[in-house]
């Protein structure tokens, strides 16, 4: 599954991520009080018991026990009938099990259904009714009794079950959408992972526990109907001409979580791909052209895969879907990938260069994962990050084979390495493979360690092993366990047999404990030789580690210099705490690099003067871009651990000022968004944003406002990244109050609402930002209205990402009302409250009294979810003042997120550090800040 993130550079476009899939809590149709319930079973005169635990007064969380293994699927026969009225369904599961010890009882998953009948026919034997169903709440279990022991051998379990097709983004659901002639409707669509097949239909879901899947669906004749498989029946309903019943071929042996289903209205564009599997992207009714751009990136993924993997994907077919209402941003379900709408569609005139580049990337990891989760899956989700680590991967290297022109590999560095090493330096954090038991700590894995760290150090091991060697051992270990399930420890054996190398007890340092080290280097030239000593320790954001008990970790180092920076000069293995290597032939003038390509997953702190020596390769881009990214990013890294001072980077940062590339200015511009952040605590906020501006001039001016020849065509055209960089350097700008771009944004904003000259896509973020950031109510009522017009999510989306842009507190206020207004979809409120907190020193304070105020609507949306974390690390990242720490704690003490309680502790983290740094380092800014504006004596 692919997460929407909140990413830590400032694109356009926000990315996964951030945590778990969308696992929301929906209220059961009966819940919280115990029940007796008397149902007659089938004809006969036997009656089944149902209890219900009450989890309101149950003391505390019981240890987490896995499903028994006395009795397991081996097919289930599913027919399922939604009704898209009334929100409910009915359900027939017919299911093939093994028994392999003989008992008097079944225990599976089930949460929020009510089962009516259950019964056993032992192969060849008598029909069995089941006697009682007790349901255990807490932990989402029935245990269905039976008179007397079902003995060892094959039988079929019936259950007659009845559920609700709930509004919370997850299990079996209800998506709201508009026909093209504006009548509201409802789709019913699928979301089961992590664990929530068992709120669709009684299972057992759990990753390991695999079969094979028989499913029809009961459906409006005038509805599409779409499951994993494809359609091998489709007749009228025996009861109902109005009903069509659809049946679908034979699934593989697979897990429950990736089983779906949809239905609903949609349009359709086809292909096929090179190997022969036909591709369909379903699109809203009417939209069918905006599917090609996704239908193209697959239908060339498919076969980049096929070969990269050196195993054939198993189905005939695969199905792309948008659907209106989605919490996550894609989900890998086998044969049928459901996306939210701006993860997919891209309509020619009206799509911006990040939102191609975006559909691509979760293109490209949703499909990876049909090989890489889905024939081989994880054996428990302690093991969810080689998944989501791989796919999070593998996607940049599937779209720079797609589009070479994206320099997308660099864009990593920004978007995931960064991201994660930021994140991974808390004391909060948390180790890549976490165990994990009961179904509501899996939600908090689904985050930017699984993600972002996990890609990071496949990257990191693809470099040490080499590509050759790495596509080795990924056969082997798909040949070996496709169909089956695997832990991290089987992969790394298989690459290990591959390369040669030691990958277990490599990795394990990286996978199994928390944190990375940061790399301290100094040199010391010795006739033509440059002799370098190198220690480890542990890098936190409050500072080096100095405690007793360091970790260590086994660090793949390479080493460039400046004769040839793209070339790796020497690769060595540091294991141990400090070493000192030499380096042949290295004249004195000649600087010497560590981690080029920016591939390592740890930060560098150099000597005075080996930093020294590469400062000019910024100035005149001797240095990689990524190089150029890297050696800034750590620096800043520093600055705010304490360990330079601020005032160093702000120097550095001025280096930067013939900077031609977009990944390069992407991160300045994130990095001093967050120093702009920090000093909105200040009296001199101003003086940073006149910084900003003086900074960034010199890029606007040689950019410009028009597009050049080949800038927001389809890629591949050129000028992708120029189009990216105009987006970002004109945004930053107009954010900053520079008159000159302030002024030609109001005027092309007005000629836009006017109809005289529509904005081209890729300038909409910027200008709409500039006008309303200096804008006035009825600024804010235009872009409303803009709002309501839009017919794409995209451009939707672009306008609630921004409002919260707007200065004047009582529309503040209406912005934040607008969040929870039925404008805005439900996934979508969290941007809409993110970026009101994001904007300012009173929006963050507005936004965070607002998400107190609105707790128990929000969190009943999201509960157990991850767009709860998002929604939480939004609204109080930005604080700097230590009390603020304790009102956060205080108020999630009384108030229990379970799945975010991770992200409350790693937000009061952040801002204890963001307090200290702002003491620490405020008055040498400000002085430094002054300093360059004084006229020279």
């Amino acid at each position: 599954m692919l997460l929407v993130l909140g990413r830590r550079v400032s694109l356009s476009f926000v990315k996964r991520v951030i945590p778990q899939d969308p696992v929301l809590l929906s209220k059961p149709i009966l819940q919280n009080f115990r029940t007796i319930k008397f149902r007659v079973i089938h004809s006969s005169t036997v009656f089944a018991i149902a209890t219900r635990q009450n989890t309101d007064t149950m003391p505390e969380r019981r240890p987490f026990v896995r499903l028994p293994t006395d009795v397991y699927p081996v097919n289930y026969g599913l027919c399922l009938k939604p009704d898209l009225i009334d929100f409910t369904f009915e359900g027939k599961l017919e299911a093939i099990v093994e028994v392999n010890l003989a008992t008097n009882q079944i225990v599976m998953n089930c949460a929020d259904i009510d089962i009516i009948t259950a019964s056993f026919v032992p192969e060849g034997g008598e029909e069995i009714n089941a006697t009682g169903f007790n349901y255990q709440n807490e932990d989402e279990k029935v245990t269905l009794s039976f008179p007397s022991a079902l003995q060892k051998g094959s039988g079929t379990l019936k259950i007659d079950f009845v559920g609700e097709l709930n509004d919370k983004m997850k299990g079996f659901y209800r998506s709201k959408y508009a026909t093209p002639a504006g009548e509201i409707r409802y789709a019913a669509v699928t979301q089961f992972e992590a664990t929530d097949a068992r709120r669709a239909f009684p299972c057992w879901d759990e990753p390991a526990i695999k079969a094979t899947f028989d499913i029809s669906l009961i459906v409006p004749k005038d509805r599409v109907a779409l499951s994993n498989m494809n359609v091998i029946d489709r007749k009228p309903h025996p009861e109902d001409d109005s009903l069509l019943e659809v049946k679908f071929a034979t699934t593989p042996i697979m897990s429950t979580y990736l089983v779906a289903f949809v239905i609903g209205e949609y349009d359709f564009v086809e292909g096929q791909s090179s190997d022969g599997v036909t591709v369909r992207v379903y699109t809203p009714t009417g939209k069918a052209e905006q599917g090609k751009f996704a239908l193209e990136v697959a239908v060339k993924t498919l076969p980049f895969y096929n070969d990269y993997f050196n195993v054939p994907y198993p189905l005939p077919k695969i199905d792309l879907i948008a659907i209106a209402d989605f919490a996550a941003g894609a989900m890998e379900n086998w044969g049928l990938v459901t996306y939210r709408e701006t993860a997919l569609l891209i309509d020619p005139k009206n799509s911006c260069s990040s939102s191609r580049q975006w559909v691509a990337l979760v293109v490209g990891h949703e499909l990876a994962h049909q090989w890489f989760g889905n024939l081989v899956t994880m054996e428990w989700w302690t093991h969810l990050w080689l998944n989501e680590g791989f796919a999070s991967w593998i996607e940049y290297l599937c779209v720079d084979h797609c589009f070479p022109d994206y320099d997308i590999w660099t864009q990593f560095v920004s978007a995931d390495y960064t991201r994660a090493l930021d994140l991974d330096a808390l004391d909060n954090s948390h180790p890549i493979e976490v165990n994990v038991g009961h179904p509501s700590e899996v939600d908090e894995i689904f985050d930017a360690i699984s993600y972002s760290k996990g890609a990071s150090v496949i990257r990191m091991l693809h470099n040490y092993i080499g590509d050759e060697d790495f596509r080795k051992g990924m056969h082997s270990y798909l040949l070996k366990f496709q169909h089956k399930n695997a832990a991290t420890e089987d992969l790394w054996e298989c690459l290990e047999q591959a390369s040669g190398k030691p990958i277990a007890l490599v990795m394990s340092s990286w996978t199994k404990q928390m944190g990375f080290p940061i790399i301290v280097v100094d040199q010391e030239q010795q006739g033509d030789d440059r002799i370098l000593k190198i220690s480890q320790k542990k890098f936190c954001a409050s500072g080096p580690h100095n405690g007793e008990d360091c970790p260590n970790w086994m660090v793949p180092i390479s080493i460039c210099t400046g004769e040839d920076p793209g070339c790796t000069k020497l690769k060595v293995l540091l294991d141990s705490p400090e070493t000192t290597i030499t380096i042949n032939n290295v004249s004195p003038d000649q600087w010497v690099k560590i981690n080029p390509g920016t591939v390592g997953f740890y930060r560098i702190q150099y000597s005075s003067a080996m930093l020294e020596s590469l400062l000019p390769g910024i100035r005149n881009l001797t240095l990689l871009p990524v190089d150029r990214l890297g050696l800034q990013n750590d620096l800043f890294s520093l600055s705010r651990a304490g360990m330079i001072s601020t005032v160093e980077v702000l120097k550095l940062m001025e280096a930067f000022v013939n900077e031609p590339n977009y990944t390069v200015w992407s991160d300045l511009s994130c990095n001093l968004g967050v120093l702009s952040s920090l000093l909105s605590h200040t009296d001199f906020h101003e003086e940073i944003q006149e910084f900003i501006r003086d900074l960034f001039t010199p890029i606007g001016l040689k950019l410009g406002w028009e597009c050049k020849q080949g800038e927001g065509e389809p890629p591949g055209a050129g000028g992708h990244l120029d189009a990216l960089l105009r987006g970002l350097v004109l945004g930053k700008l107009g954010k900053a109050g520079h008159k000159p771009t302030l002024e030609e944004a109001r005027r092309r904003f007005k000629d836009h609402v006017e109809g005289k000259q529509i904005l081209s896509a890729d300038l909409r973020s910027p200008v709409y930002l500039t006008v309303l950031k200096h804008g006035d109510s009825a600024t804010l009522d235009t872009m409303l209205k803009l709002h309501k017009q839009a017919d794409m999510q995209e451009e939707k989306n672009r306008i609630e990402r921004v409002l919260g842009a707007i200065s004047a507190p009582d529309l503040i206020q209406k912005v934040l009302t607008f969040a929870l207004s039925e404008d805005v979809r439900p996934q979508d409120t969290v941007s809409v409250i993110g970026g009101v907190a994001g904007s300012s020193k009173h929006g963050r304070k507005a936004a965070w009294k607002f998400v107190k105020d609105n707790w128990e609507e929000l969190h009943n949306r999201y509960q157990g979810g991850f767009l709860i974390s998002r929604l939480i690390k939004l609204s109080v990242d930005g604080f700097a003042i230590d009390k603020m720490a304790a009102e956060v704690k205080s108020f999630f003490e009384s108030h229990h997120a379970p799945a975010a309680e991770r992200t409350v502790q790693q937000c009061c983290e952040n801002i204890l550090l963001n307090a200290a740094w702002l003491k620490r380092d405020a008055d040498d800014i400000h002085q430094y800040l002054l300093k360059r504006k004084a006229p020279p004596v």
